[in-house]
Parts: structure tokens; sequence; C-alpha cells
């Protein structure tokens, strides 16, 4: 396996972890209520509510994270397509 087979696999690799991190985030935002009316006896569905949230505001950098880790992986990728296309010619 080449240069250009092991950054493919590599970008693959990030980009699935990617997908898997996002639809992990999907799930969590859906289970996240955008308002809640309570009283003090559902102190147990605000703690929930606010642990959920925490989840999600951690995942943002590592999504970010993955998100410019597989851009650049691709973008290797293609400038390495690119040039071995060039020296075949």
């Amino acid at each position: 396996m080449g240069t250009l087979g092991m950054l493919l696999v590599a970008w693959g690799t990030v980009t699935a972890v990617l997908i898997c991190v996002l639809i992990y985030r999907s799930t969590l935002e859906t289970r996240e209520e955008d308002q809640l009316f309570l009283d003090s006896a559902q102190e147990i569905t605000a703690s929930e509510q606010r642990v959920i949230v925490t989840r999600i505001e951690r995942l943002s950098r590592p999504i970010a994270a993955l998100w410019v880790v597989s851009g650049v992986l691709l973008l290797a990728v293609a400038g390495l397509w690119l040039y071995q296309g060039y020296q075949s010619f």
C-alpha cells in the first residue's frame, strides 16, 4: 500500500469517527428540551437537561478538530493524487 492508499485509509477513518460523533450529538440533541417549566419537585429533570447540554457543548471542540483533520487529509489526498497524475506524463 502506497502513500496515497495510507492517506485514503487515514481520511476514511477520521471521517467515519466524525460521522459517529455527529450522530451521537444528534441523539443527544433529540433528548434536549428547548424550554422546561418546572417546579421544585422536578429538579431531577432539570439536572438531567443540564447534563445533556454539558455533553453537547463538550463535543463542539472534538467535532471542529475532526472537521479540520478530515479536510486537511482530503486536501493531502487530492494533492498527492494530482502530483502522481502529473508525474505519469
